[in-house]
């Protein structure tokens, strides 16, 4: 296995072509600290140098497993986390606020028992808060100290637009990088935010490159999906096979297993090798949960992509087609909110 890196965006810090994510490391995925951190451990031996984690992944567990396991290992890695998501009760405890925000980098350095984060990151818009505000506020993280670089996950591509236009126009530092879901069976971002991406010189982070596990092999057409464990047993209406969306997935699947086994890699090895064949992306995020898996997604690190095998991964998927909605945790206020998209009863006459 030969790994790669690249600079992020125009920050000049050089990062691994994969990077590790920790979501599945706490109270959601693996409980067993000491084994997270030898899954942590291995994957630096095997050149990963970017490890990816949240400030909700596990209400904080995540970032605390992360902060034991690179104890005497901090200076080898770049190191990134998120802020966003609600993080216990009570008001003010989530959002992209100033007050939030100030609050969070605080715990999450706490966590990660670190004195900087290489790599911070807005995990979702907030509509509530001017993006003015949130630049401010990790403008003055930065020269604190506290930060090295800031960017946003999950953004639209107008919101990326509309964040760097205002740091241009208030001169405040702008986001330096965007982390979207990226998968052969979900290619929406290809038509926007990748292009954005690419003309404000971000780096990219694209996480899900298994498709919420609908690329690993586990899930065939065909077979049995037990809807009551695992990630089916949180998301069932992303796995039950009776709904004809899912099935075009698994169709999908069983062509993409033919091409992996005609260029003689594994589904998911191609899986993660797609992503980085674009010219935006920095970065793949895997998440294993276990040993075994990350051994088995690293193995094809230094796998590349043809002509021909991604020709023939355009004919399976196109280009800018989503066959799933890759993001089921936070949908726009202007889709979630009804009342964003009718008018009330009394305004509706034709005018």
């Amino acid at each position: 296995m030969s790994m790669r890196y690249r600079i992020l965006g125009g920050t000049g810090i050089e990062v691994s072509a994969h990077c590790l994510g920790t979501m599945m490391f706490g109270a959601v995925g693996n409980p067993d600290h000491e084994e997270c951190a030898r899954i942590i451990h291995a994957a630096l031996d095997h050149g990963i140098n970017f490890v990816d984690t949240a400030d909700m992944y596990s209400a904080g567990e995540s970032e605390t497993i992360v902060g034991k396991a690179l104890k005497g290992r901090r200076d080898e890695v770049v190191l990134a986390t998120k802020v966003h998501f609600q993080m216990g009760e009570g008001r003010n405890r989530s959002g992209n606020s100033r007050r939030w925000i100030v609050r969070a980098v605080e715990d999450s350095l706490r966590r990660l028992d670190t004195e900087w984060i290489d790599l911070y990151q807005v995990h979702r818009p907030d509509h509530g808060t001017d993006v003015e505000e949130t630049l401010a506020v990790l403008g003055d993280l930065v020269r604190a100290g506290k930060i090295r670089a800031f960017g946003c996950s999950t953004f639209p591509a107008e919101e990326i637009v509309e964040a760097h236009h205002v740091a241009e126009r208030r001169a405040l530092p702008r986001f330096r990088t965007e982390q979207p879901p990226y998968s052969i069976l979900a290619r929406g971002i290809e038509a926007g935010v990748l292009p954005v991406a690419r003309r404000y010189g971000m780096g990219v982070l694209t996480w899900s490159p298994l498709a919420s596990g609908f690329l690993s092999g586990k899930y065939r057409l065909g077979g049995a999906v037990d809807l009551t464990s695992g990630r089916a047993a949180l998301t069932p209406a992303r796995f039950d096979p009776a709904i004809p969306g899912n099935v075009a997935k698994l169709e999908a699947v069983e062509k993409l297993v033919e091409l992996a086994d005609s260029i003689g890699c594994t589904l998911p090895e191609l899986a993660v090798a797609f992503p980085l064949a674009h010219p935006a992306v920095t970065s793949v995020i895997i998440g294993p949960r276990t040993m075994e898996q990350l051994e088995s997604l690293v193995k094809g690190a230094g796998l590349v992509l043809d002509d021909a095998a991604l020709d023939r991964i355009d004919e399976i998927v196109e280009p800018g087609r989503n066959l799933y909605h890759p993001d089921g945790v936070w949908r726009p206020p202007a889709l979630a909110d009804v009342a964003q998209r009718r008018r009330a009863p009394g305004d509706r006459s034709a005018g």
